[in-house]
Parts: structure tokens; sequence; C-alpha cells
């Protein structure tokens, strides 16, 4: 060990006379020269070298042998593109890595890594191309005493907009007459559809689920007068509030249906809201006067505290008494809305590109994507390229209210349009344009619009995140400021190592208290109320609703899948699902429920989120005794206190628990140790008896105790949730 120490002293040696010789080279600037042995303190190996012609580089390298190495790695420092850096300014960009950050900032990949000493960094993940949040990399550069300034973004070329809008108004000259579109509003059940089945002579009402219209059904008219008038028949139920809406958009006259016998209701005031708030005139169709208990008065005079003032008081809205079952009055009523459409003289273009709305969505099995829409410019034919929201078509075929084919649609006439590429969202405009070259164009434009917006949220919401953690983060280190980072990092060790335990106790029950949904239904309309109601959910706190997934048609074996990644249930409105589809269901444990009236869906919903609370415990109370006197006695090698209680209420028995009341306060919960009637063993002391007992737990009792029996019982929590209806 002595001999290897003696060797490698002397090999210092060596090195530290070589590198004198070099030095005194360099100082004469001699390239020729005879070298001779330095001798030194120390009886070392001396260093020969030869009479040769030596080249400076050459001599260093034999004088060092690791200079080649190290002269490697310094031209391959030179060699890297360093930011330059200028009075302690460094440019800094998003999503930067350490290495990027320490050639930015002129420092080495060390630096940056004892900079973020001072963050949350992960430092068991961290590597030199890890990638570093925005306000790590401002505070590494401001800890290094240097100021930052954001790269400067290269400009994209702003696109040009090439949406479809449109056109300017048309000349007077070439306007026609055109069907007047009304819209029925009213309370639910108030007889609206029943209204438009006598006007049709059909039989619509019959065929809604309960009775009660789902969406909204756009149908033409025609009067034995011969004028046409293109009714919109919209939802009176609470959680259509968004059809009614957009029925009222692209209306001209609205009929208020009130129920005689019922007067103004909920959706009734929301109706005339409706109407004020699209600008369209209102016609009062009073209905079910043939009922005894009908009162058209009261109707009106209740109506005039919401600003609707019929004629026979002073105002301009027509009344018209009406029976919707018996057909009583229905041509009055009839005639008025035309005597008003006349008034309004209602007129369109039937010329040039076609301009609509898009009334109700759906998807059909066969015939695709389908929309109902009212044509309100132009003529629409077969072969029509339209755009519509994020989608296009080109108008493969048309239908009326009745099913059967059209080859034109005049402006005011509802019909049923196949060819779109994807289901649009009710209530988008739809506009023709030249070619299908160019709906690409729009419908390009529009997804760009919308992804653009939707990254500026995104950034909006990131930025607030960031923030606030940056906040908790800063109040976290000022708690811990006056630490080492090595005396930080042990006591947030400490605080977050139980939850390495916790969180698959955790998981469990967060899976429990979530509801995840699946909605599937048969029109965009439908699927939107649903959407809407579920949105007032309000009792987070109790049990989480999450809709997974929403979409029109039939159940698919897509959703199955869904619903099992995220233990869900899948609700249909108006849909099928195959016996395909409930066999792959019943195997991987899926719920499918299926309905065609809404609230029954809504009940069901609440049902679930109810089987989901945990259950809450409630006492029962058995029997009562108060305790008389106390008394210990000698068990082994201890005294355990004894209570002689004399039961007044109900009875005592063993197997339940108990629970020892002073003074209105429970100071004790839990089982007896025993219970004794005449110095015997006993399970129950019944009303009026006496006993002594003894608890689990060694509490001294006092004269004037109340012992009371009990047992709990786990009843069923339901939600506090309440859709409204």
């Amino acid at each position: 060990m002595i001999r290897g120490l003696s060797l490698r002293f002397e090999s210092l040696v060596q090195l530290h006379c070589a590198c004198r010789q070099l030095r005194a080279l360099s100082c004469r600037r001699v390239c020729r020269a005879q070298w001779k042995p330095v001798q030194s303190v120390c009886p070392v190996r001396p260093v020969r070298l030869y009479s040769q012609l030596w080249q400076r580089n050459t001599l260093i390298s034999v004088a060092f042998p690791h200079y080649r190495h190290l002269a490697t790695k310094e031209e391959k420092k030179k060699t890297q593109k360093k930011i330059p850096v200028t009075k302690g300014e460094v440019e800094i960009k998003q999503k930067m890595t350490v290495e990027e950050l320490a050639r930015a900032m002129g420092k080495d990949v060390d630096h940056i890594f004892e900079a973020l000493l001072y963050t949350d960094v992960d430092f068991d993940s961290l590597e030199p191309d890890s990638i570093l949040y925005e306000d790590h990399i401002k505070l590494v550069v401001k800890k290094s005493g240097m100021k930052y300034k954001s790269a400067k973004l290269k400009e994209e070329k702003e696109k040009e907009n090439t949406d479809a809008v449109k056109r300017p108004p048309a000349d007077p000259a070439v306007l026609t007459p055109r069907p007047a579109v009304v819209t029925i509003l009213g309370h639910v059940d108030h007889g609206k559809t029943t209204l438009l089945d006598n006007l049709r002579k059909t039989q619509v009402a019959s065929m809604e689920a309960g009775g009660i219209t789902q969406h909204i059904g756009a149908f033409l008219v025609r009067l034995p007068s011969g004028e046409r008038i293109t009714f919109l028949d919209t939802p009176g139920h609470a959680a259509f509030s968004a059809l009614r809406a957009r029925g009222t958009n692209v209306t001209d006259i609205v009929i208020l249906v009130v129920a005689a016998e019922d007067g103004v209701m909920e959706q009734t005031v929301e109706s005339i809201q409706h109407a004020k708030n699209a600008g369209v005139p209102l016609i009062l169709a009073i209905n079910k006067c043939d009922k005894p208990e009908a009162d058209p008065e009261r109707v009106k005079k209740e109506l005039l505290a919401h600003d609707v003032v019929c004629e026979e008081f002073g105002g301009d809205v027509q009344a018209v008494n009406i029976s919707a079952l018996k057909g009583e009055n229905l041509m009055v009523l009839a005639e008025a809305t035309v005597a008003l459409a006349e008034m309004l003289e209602l007129k369109a273009d039937p010329t040039g590109l076609v301009e609509g709305t898009v009334i109700e969505c759906r998807k059909d099995k066969g015939k695709g994507p389908v929309t109902t829409a009212i044509i309100q410019r132009g003529t629409l034919r077969k072969g029509c390229v339209l755009v519509a929201g994020r989608t296009w078509a080109k108008v493969r075929l048309m239908f009326d209210e009745n099913g059967r084919a059209v080859d034109a649609a005049s402006p005011g006439i509802p019909v049923e349009i196949m060819g779109w590429k994807e289901v649009p969202s009710a209530g988008d405009e739809i506009l023709e344009v030249e070619s299908e070259q160019r709906a690409h164009e729009v419908v390009a434009w529009r997804n760009y619009v919308e992804q653009q917006e939707k990254m500026k949220k995104d950034s909006e919401v990131i930025e607030a995140k960031q923030k606030e953690h940056r906040t908790e983060y800063e109040k976290q280190q000022q708690k811990l400021g006056h630490l080492t980072w090595r005396q930080r990092k042990a006591v947030l060790y400490k605080a977050n190592k139980h939850l390495m335990f916790i969180k698959p106790k955790e998981r469990v029950e967060i899976d429990k208290n979530v509801l995840s949904v699946i909605v599937k239904g048969d029109v965009d309309g439908s699927v939107e109320a649903i959407l809407n109601i579920l949105d007032s959910y309000d009792a987070d706190h109790e049990c989480k609703l999450e809709v997974i997934h929403f979409g029109m048609g039939d159940i698919s074996e897509t959703d199955i899948t869904l619903a099992e990644t995220f233990n869900g249930v899948v609700y249909g409105f108006s849909v099928k699902a195959n016996e395909t589809i409930k066999k792959l269901a019943a195997k991987k444990g899926i719920k499918i429920k299926i309905h065609n009236i809404i609230y029954q869906l809504i009940d069901d919903v609440k049902q679930e989120l109810n089987s989901r609370l945990p259950p809450s415990v409630v006492e029962n109370t058995i029997g009562e005794a108060s305790v008389l006197d106390t008394f210990s006695v000698t068990v082994g090698k201890s005294k355990v206190p004894v209570a002689g209680c004399r039961v007044h209420k109900g009875l005592l028995d063993k197997k339940m628990k108990f629970k020892l009341i002073r003074k209105g306060e429970v100071i004790w919960k839990g089982s007896l140790s025993s219970l004794k009637h005449h110095k015997a063993d006993v399970q129950v002391i019944k009303s009026g008896m006496d006993c002594g007992l003894s608890l689990d737990k060694d509490i001294e009792f006092k004269a004037g105790d109340e012992i009371i029996c009990y047992e709990e019982k786990e009843v069923e929590q339901t939600t506090s949730w309440d859709p409204g209806f």
C-alpha cells in the first residue's frame, strides 16, 4: 500500500516538473531545445526528455495526457449555439428545457438545477431535456440576478375570412307574399298539440309519449279559404325552455294557449317573455272552454299582470275562446291569424341563394343526418349546396311534414332536408353557397375560428390555474423560508408521506360518489333539453354528476365501452338498443335506461343518484332508565362501578347499544358488560323493573343519570337536487 502511494506521489511530482518546463518554454518562445531532467527535493525518478524537434502541441499532449479530451470538449462548447445575453437580459419562451434555459442564460446546467431548488419542481424526474413551466423559468432568471423578456413569436400570416354571409336586403319589387310562420306556445298539457291536431285533421297528440310534445314539430296547414300557415308546435314542458325560445326566433305570430280552468302557469309566463324578446305579436287562445270549471275572464285578468292586454280591455291582443278537443271556434282562431298576417304584409324574396334556419335535427338510421328547416329566402331545390354551423350538405332529398318527397321549398315552407355530412345544431343559420369547394372553405374557416376561441379560453384557464398555484406555493415558501432546501424537502416529504397510503382508498370513495352518464336522444332538441336540466344539478357535495358523452341516434357499442371505462350509466331518450348491444351491456354490467317521457328519465337519474349516496344512520330508542343509586363491586383486584336503575319506558336489551346522558349531554356510548335483576344475569329488563348494570368502560355514575337503550338503522338518503318539475 505504501509503495502504491509512493508511486502516485512520484507521478504527481513528474507532472509538476513537466508543467514548469512548459512554462519556461512558453516564456522564451523557443521552438527547439534540449530538455534536461529537473531534480526534485524528493528522490524520485527523473523526467527524461530526448533531444528532438518538439512541436508545442505535441509536447503539451505528452505532458498532460488528458488535454486531448479537454480540447475536444472545449471545441464542442465553441460549436454550441448560444443565445446572446446582453446586459443581464434573457430571452425566454414557453416550454423551454433546462438545457435551453442554461444556454439562453450563458450558464451551465448545474446552475439551473441549483436555482430550481427554490421552486416546487419534482427533482426525481428532472433531466436536462425536461420542459419547465414559464413561472419556473422566470423564477430561475430572477434568482440568477437577471431580467427576462419574452421571445417574439413568429407572426402568423393572418387568414383571410372565407365565411359565408347573408345577402343584402332584396329589392322590394321582387318580393312576393309568403305563408305566416306561427308558433304555438303555452304551459304543458294546455292543449297546444290537440289544437294543431284539429287544424291538420291528424292524430299528432296520440302519437306523443304521455300526450306531451317532446320536440318542435313544423307543419304547413291549408285552410278552407285557401290560405296557408306554417305552424311550429313547441313543447310546453319545463325542460324545453331553449326550444321555445328558438321557435319564437323564426316566427311571425305567436298563439298563446292558456287552459280556461288552470289560468296563467309558469311556462305561460315564460312564453310571454319569449314573444316579447322576439318582438312578435300575440294572439290569445283560451282553450278548454267546454269544461264546467272554465273561466275565460279570469285568464284575461291574470294576463294583465304580465302586460298582455286583450282588445276588450283596450289592448291590441285578440282573444278567442276555443275547445281544441271538440273543434269549437277553431276557424275563428285561424281567421284571426290570417287577418293579423295580412296586416303584417309578410313577403320574401324567392330568388337567389337560399337562406333559412334549422328548427330541429336528428340522426335517422336509414336517411342519415336529417334536419327540419324553414326557408326564409330563395327557393330550395335538389342539388343545392348548403352550409349550417360547422357542417355542409348537398341536398339529396326533401320531404314535407307528411313524409312525401318534394322538389322545391319556397320561403315560409317547412321541409326535411337529407344530405348533411354531419348533424348541425338546432337554431343554426342555413346559407346556400355556390359549390362544394366553397362549402369546404366556409366550414374550414368556422372550424379555425372556433379553434382560436377555444385556445384563447384554454390559455386564460391555464394562466388562472398557474397564478393560483403560484400564490399557494409562495405562501408555503414563506412558512418554510427560514429552512435550508434540504430541511424544506424533508418537511414536505413528511407532510405528503401519508398520501401514498390514502390515495387508493380515496380512489374508491371518489368512484362511489360520482355518477357518470351518457345521454343519447332522437333529436338535437331533446338532448339539449336533457343537458340543460342536468346542468342545473347543484348537489356535488353529495354525489358528483358528470355527463361524459352525449349525442343523437341509437345506443351503440362505443357508448357501452365508454360507460364501462367510467363506470357510467347510458340513458336513451326515444332511441333504441338492439339485442346485441343489450347482451354486451349485460355482460359488462352496464345499465341501459331508455325513456320516452323526459321527466321519467330525470326521475330515473335522481334514483340512480340516491343509490350512490351513503346511507344515513338513524337511532331508534328502545328503552329509557334512570339511575337511582350507585355502588361498586369487586371483580378480581379491581372495583367496577355499578348503577342501580329503574326502567320507566320501553325495555333494556343487553344486545343493543347504550348511551349515558348527564344533564342533557351524552358522555358515553357503547355496550353493557353486565345486566342483572336480583343478582341474576338477564338479557332483557322490561318497563317498571329495577336492575343493576355496568358499562364496558369504567365511568362513575351519578344519581339522576339517564340510560338510553337504542338501535342504529341505516336509512337511504335522497338527493337534495330539485330539477324544477
